[in-house]
């Protein structure tokens, strides 16, 4: 089971006195969650402005950063929509990348399936894996419709808008019984966050599915502490694990 830290997402600065947003932040914190028991970590560069950038540049100072920190452990970033401000300038500026990731997360949730499709197409023919985000029944209809069904490093069935544990393995239920039709190759990775965060990684554990935590999941450990930093959750989620 592979225990994936999600390091920072798109998190404000500041928002946890132990976020890291720069390259160099990124690379300590990706060497500690390793140390904690990471096997993997999902990283949301920052421009020089602190703000979330899909640009080269950006990508490649958190991606050489973190790999000269942590040799072997896979690196992987988001391409959510909204950072750049069309599908078309996101495939140009993904298009550009030199230094490449290891695995990258297309969200099936965003409008515009022919896009969406595009822009896995060119990341997997760049070599860089694709993790298909799954938040609902319809998106997990969609992995197939984009042609990405047994060609993912992982499939993350997200449940991050469910407000209550209940509802949130409700939806993970009604998401399963659709990935046993659509996709029985690919890994499943199962997260929540917030309320739901740890609840549904102790699901995940008893389903044999890859997990992950973060701060940007969730800041609280499972008694709602305040986690001191990405170490201290991902040592929590290895010993529930």
């Amino acid at each position: 089971m592979l225990i994936k830290a999600c390091l920072n997402g798109a998190r404000q600065p500041g928002a946890h006195p132990a976020l890291p947003c720069t390259a160099e932040d990124l690379a300590r914190d990706a060497a500690a969650v390793a140390g904690a028991g990471a096997g993997a970590v999902h990283v949301h560069p920052r421009g020089p402005d602190g703000r979330q950038s899909l640009a080269p540049e950006a990508i490649g100072a958190a991606v050489t950063a973190i790999r000269a920190q942590c040799p072997g452990v896979p690196v992987g970033v988001t391409t959510i929509a909204g950072i750049q401000p069309t599908a078309e300038r996101r495939l140009a500026v993904v298009g550009a990348w030199a230094m490449l990731p290891d695995f990258a997360s297309v969200n099936l949730s965003e409008e515009g399936a022919a896009e969406l499709a595009a822009l896995a197409a060119l990341l997997l023919a760049k070599g860089v894996g694709v993790e298909a985000g799954v938040w609902s029944v319809a998106d997990a209809e969609r992995l197939g419709e984009a042609g990405l069904a047994g060609r993912c490093t992982r499939i993350l069935i997200e449940l991050v808008r469910e407000r209550t544990v209940d509802e949130a393995l409700a939806a993970a239920a009604a998401i399963e019984r659709t990935l046993d039709v659509v996709d029985t190759v690919s890994p499943r990775l199962l997260h929540g966050a917030g309320e739901t965060a740890w609840p549904l990684l102790d699901y995940a554990i008893t389903r044999g599915y890859d997990v992950r935590i973060g701060l940007e999941d969730t800041f609280a450990l499972p008694d709602g502490r305040l986690a001191r930093d990405n170490a201290e959750l991902v040592a929590e989620a290895r010993g529930r694990a």
